[in-house]
């Protein structure tokens, strides 16, 4: 291995959480969340070389996950296919009002657009409004008016699918 290989496999190593993150977040399909990672990885490889450090390693990380994963919805959804969002596991050990509410807010945030998703899955990994804009490219101030607009619009959204 020379020293670019070993050099990506470390930051692969330390950000897997995070593109994890990322993918779980489109989909709950093990087998789906599985390409999408394989596909982050290539795509973060063909950018490696050209990546200049003009932006964190983890908001690089975040921007290529996060487009590998728009496109992946996108393309889903031309093809007219649909993958159900049920988590057949318990990750938590709480009461079940608890869980109630926690899987209607999975539920209301699977229905928000990708790029609604991505900002609401950066809020809550509690980055900053500078480092999600800086991500997805807008200003700090927009995604304040987005995150807003996204509340608004999860509190009046039903439960019914």
């Amino acid at each position: 291995m020379d020293n670019l290989e070993l050099e990506f496999a470390r930051i692969v190593r330390e950000h897997k959480g995070t593109i994890y993150t990322v993918c779980y977040m489109f989909s709950k399909d093990e087998e789906e969340v599985s390409d999408l990672f394989q596909d982050i990885l290539v795509n973060l490889w063909k950018g490696f070389a050209a990546f200049r450090g003009n932006s964190s390693t983890r908001t690089w990380i975040y921007r290529v996950s996060l487009n590998t994963c728009i496109s992946a919805d996108r393309k889903k959804k031309r093809k007219g296919e649909t993958i159900p969002l049920t988590m057949d596991i318990n990750l938590f050990d709480d009461g079940e009002e608890d869980i109630r509410q926690i899987r209607m807010l999975q539920s209301r945030i699977s229905r928000l657009g990708p790029f609604d998703r991505a900002i609401v899955l950066l809020w809550l990994e509690n980055l900053s409004y500078d480092e999600i804009g800086a991500i997805v490219g807008i200003t700090a101030k927009n995604v304040s008016v987005r995150l807003f607009r996204i509340r608004e619009q999860l509190r009046n959204m039903s439960d019914e699918k």
